[in-house]
């Protein structure tokens, strides 16, 4: 370990955590906004703003890590695409599936449970994919390990179903777990890019704890939504709306930020591991 090494690892953490000290009031005054202005979630515009601020981000960091690889033009011109278009359609099919209501909970349920479907489809289909792909492996050993990371700080935006919840519209039960995990995984997201930025083993032990915990985070939230939702997998039944109940643009979560998240997070996973065993 030399000097430089070692001066990293003893800065990380001070850096890391002053951040939230401008991070966690920003969140908290979105949140009072929200719940100010409940017409803003109610509208959608902050589930698709952010989303497609993210995939615009996807685009440009996939693009700048494709040009740090050994790759000629015309391989990264295709890995491009071939991640970016897949990535795009997804999002608008699940857009307008919603706009249409087409996750909507009906009684009786559907034989195929489509929101479900929503969920664990796209996570049968590109984990896979994803992880086992040698050009994908490129462009992880290519990227700073703390933009995937960083990426997921559009996790405050799930602060709307606290703000709904202190409107008696959804379920203590549904909304407490699901709004407190996510505005805390995009809180943290931040000091632990800053300390996976300075390079340090301490840096990458802090980004893969705080991608177990965003990745729990989902699983305690989709399994409450499972089961607070009217459906064949209904065991508790709230006073309040279900955060799963279906309707946009509230859907938008768990058809396409869930899963969209989770796959960040294998990748994030994916490029930390690469890189300790390098």
């Amino acid at each position: 370990m030399n000097a430089s090494t070692t001066y990293a690892s003893a800065i990380a953490p001070a850096p890391a955590w002053r951040s939230l000290f401008w991070a966690a009031p920003l969140t908290l005054l979105w949140i009072g906004v929200m719940y100010w202005q409940p017409v803003i979630p109610s509208s959608g515009f902050q589930t698709t703003a952010h989303q497609v601020v993210a995939q615009i981000l996807i685009a440009l960091g996939l693009w700048l890590a494709l040009e740090r690889t050994a790759l000629t033009p015309a391989q990264r011109r295709n890995t491009w695409l071939a991640i970016l278009i897949p990535h795009m359609l997804w999002f608008a099919v699940i857009w307008s599936a919603a706009i249409h209501g087409v996750f909507r909970l009906r009684m009786p349920p559907p034989l195929l449970p489509l929101l479900p479907l929503a969920i664990f489809l796209p996570l049968i289909v590109g984990l896979p994919l994803l992880l086992a792909s040698k050009r994908v492996g490129q462009v992880l050993d290519a990227m700073p390990l703390s933009w995937l990371v960083a990426l997921q700080f559009y996790r405050i935006f799930g602060g709307w179903a606290l703000a709904a919840w202190l409107h008696g519209q959804l379920d203590s039960l549904d909304a407490l777990p699901a709004g407190t995990g996510d505005v805390l995984t995009g809180l943290f997201a931040v000091p632990a890019a800053i300390a996976l930025a300075s390079g340090s083993a301490r840096g990458r032990k802090a980004g893969i704890l705080w991608n177990l915990f965003g990745l729990a985070d989902f699983a305690l939230a989709v399994a409450l939504g499972m089961v607070t939702a009217p459906g064949r997998f209904q065991l508790i039944a709230p006073d309040a709306p279900s955060l799963n109940a279906g309707l946009y643009p509230y859907v938008l979560t768990p058809a396409f930020v869930v899963p969209g998240s989770i796959l960040l997070h294998a990748l994030s996973l994916r490029q930390l591991l690469r890189r300790s065993s390098g």
